[in-house]
C-alpha cells in the first residue's frame, strides 16, 4: 500500500500540472479522493461509468484519466452524474486527471509517444501554451506511403487524406482533436499532421494548400501518456497497474 498523498505529489511534479492553462473543465489533479490509501493503479483515456466499474472491478484505488469528470460541470448530482460519483465511492477509487500537461510532455507526453512510435526523435515542439509547447514536429525519412502503412499497423481505423509530399521532410503530432493545429503547422510550413480528428472543412484546407493528414482517432491517440504515467507509477512505488480500455472508435 502507498499513500495517495505520495502518488498526488508525484503526478503533480511530473506533469508539471500548475504550471499549465487548460480549459476549465479538465481541471487537472486529483478530482476525487479515496480513503488515503492506494494498492492498485489504473489508467483510462475517459472518466465515465463503465470505465470506473471496470477499474473497481478490478480492484484498482488510484485511477489515472486523460479526460476528467468535470467538463459539463457545474450540474446536479443526478442520474449519471450520480452513478459515476457513486461507482468511485463504493469502490474506495481516487481519481486523477491529467489534460494538457500529458499533451504536452516532452518525455511521456502523447505527441512525444507518438512520433517516437513511428521510430522518430521528439523534434521541436509546436502549439504554444502556458506551460509548454503541445503538439510536436519531427524530422522524417518515411515517404507517405510508408507513414500510412505504419500509422495502419498501430491504429484500428485510419483516415489518410494525401495531397501533400510523398516525402515529407517533418510531421507535426497533435493527439486528440488536430483542429487547433491546422494553422499551426501551415505557418510553421509543415505539410503533414498526424492527429486523432479533424473538423469536415480541413479537407478543403488540405487539397488547397497540398497537405497529408492522417487522422487516427481522438481516443486512440491518447492512450500513451496515461499508460506511460501509470507504468512510471508502478515502477516508482511498486504497486501493481493496468490500462482500463472502453474500445471507443472515436
Amino acid at each position: 500500500m502507498t499513500r495517495l498523498k505520495d502518488l498526488v505529489d508525484y503526478c503533480d511534479k511530473r506533469t508539471r500540472m500548475r504550471e499549465f492553462k487548460d480549459a476549465p473543465g479538465a481541471f487537472n489533479g486529483l478530482q476525487f479522493e479515496n480513503d488515503g490509501r492506494v494498492s492498485r493503479i489504473g489508467a483510462a483515456v475517459d472518466a465515465g461509468l463503465v470505465p470506473f466499474r471496470k477499474a473497481v472491478a478490478s480492484g484498482v484505488d488510484f485511477l489515472l484519466v486523460h479526460h476528467g469528470m468535470y467538463w459539463d460541470m457545474p450540474r446536479p448530482i443526478t442520474g449519471p452524474a450520480f452513478a459515476r460519483v457513486a461507482a468511485l465511492v463504493g469502490g474506495n477509487c481516487a481519481l486523477y486527471s491529467s489534460h494538457l500537461p500529458l499533451d504536452s510532455h516532452p518525455q511521456i507526453g502523447n505527441n512525444v509517444l507518438l512520433a517516437r512510435q513511428l521510430g522518430l526523435g521528439a523534434g521541436r515542439g509546436f502549439l504554444p501554451n502556458e506551460g509548454g509547447d503541445i503538439g510536436r514536429i519531427a524530422r522524417s525519412r518515411l515517404t507517405r506511403a510508408a507513414l500510412r502503412r505504419r500509422l495502419e499497423s498501430l491504429y484500428p481505423r485510419v483516415v489518410a487524406i494525401e495531397f501533400g509530399s510523398a516525402s515529407p521532410r517533418q510531421i507535426a503530432f497533435c493527439s486528440g482533436s488536430g483542429n487547433g493545429a491546422m494553422p499551426a503547422i501551415i505557418d510553421a510550413g509543415v505539410d503533414t499532421l498526424v492527429t486523432g480528428e479533424l473538423r469536415e472543412e480541413w479537407f478543403n484546407v488540405a487539397q488547397e494548400r497540398q497537405l497529408n493528414l492522417y487522422l487516427c482517432g481522438h481516443y486512440a491517440t491518447e492512450v500513451h501518456a496515461v499508460r506511460a504515467l501509470a507504468a512510471e507509477l508502478s515502477a516508482k512505488f511498486g504497486l501493481p497497474w493496468e490500462f482500463i480500455a472502453t474500445e471507443n472508435p472515436l
